[in-house]
């Protein structure tokens, strides 16, 4: 069975501001998505990125309202927190989620490279409610031949001579 983060969580670290602002910005995404989910057309999910003890980005689940299955709270904070910084590196700012982050929102903390991620609610509190990640879970675990997704690789070598060409520019911009 898959670990959740909860599972090997950090409860406590040695960071400026302590607890006590820890739970102000936790209570702030939990606000977030409150206020967001009560009408029913959000799901019940927000959460801010902080930076220097300042949110400098905010979001919760608009998946039905926008459309759009990547539009998780985290990843609209991750977002905003972006455009608000103008860079998409975020390796000095905390994440703060009403819950436990899903497979695809872990992941945009890893490439945003944040540092640090404090949750309330766990994912087996969200399967309770309905959104269960374990089945995304146990297919990012298996090889694409035994996924349920089909997938087909064609034109690689077409696909790694603009990987290779990239590599080789001087202008790019590694992230």
């Amino acid at each position: 069975a898959a670990r959740s983060m909860s599972d090997s969580i950090r409860q406590e670290r040695e960071h400026p501001g302590g607890v006590m602002q820890d739970r102000e910005f936790l209570r702030r995404a939990i606000e977030l998505a409150e206020t967001h989910s009560k009408a029913g057309l959000n799901g019940p999910f927000g959460a801010v990125v902080v930076r220097g003890g300042e949110i400098v980005g905010k979001g919760w689940n608009r998946v039905v309202e926008d459309a759009d299955p990547t539009a998780h709270a985290e990843m609209e904070a991750i977002r905003e927190a972006s455009r608000t910084l103008g860079t998409h590196d975020l390796n000095d700012c905390s994440l703060y989620c009403s819950c436990e982050p899903c497979p695809m929102c872990l992941s945009a903390v890893y490439w945003s490279r944040i540092q640090r991620v404090v949750f309330a609610a766990s994912v087996e509190d969200a399967a309770e409610a309905g959104f269960d990640d374990a089945r995304i879970l146990t297919e990012l675990a298996r090889s694409w031949t035994d996924r349920k997704v089909e997938a087909i690789q064609d034109l690689r070598d077409v696909g790694r001579t603009v990987l290779r060409a990239w590599a080789q520019n001087p202008r790019r911009v590694e992230y």
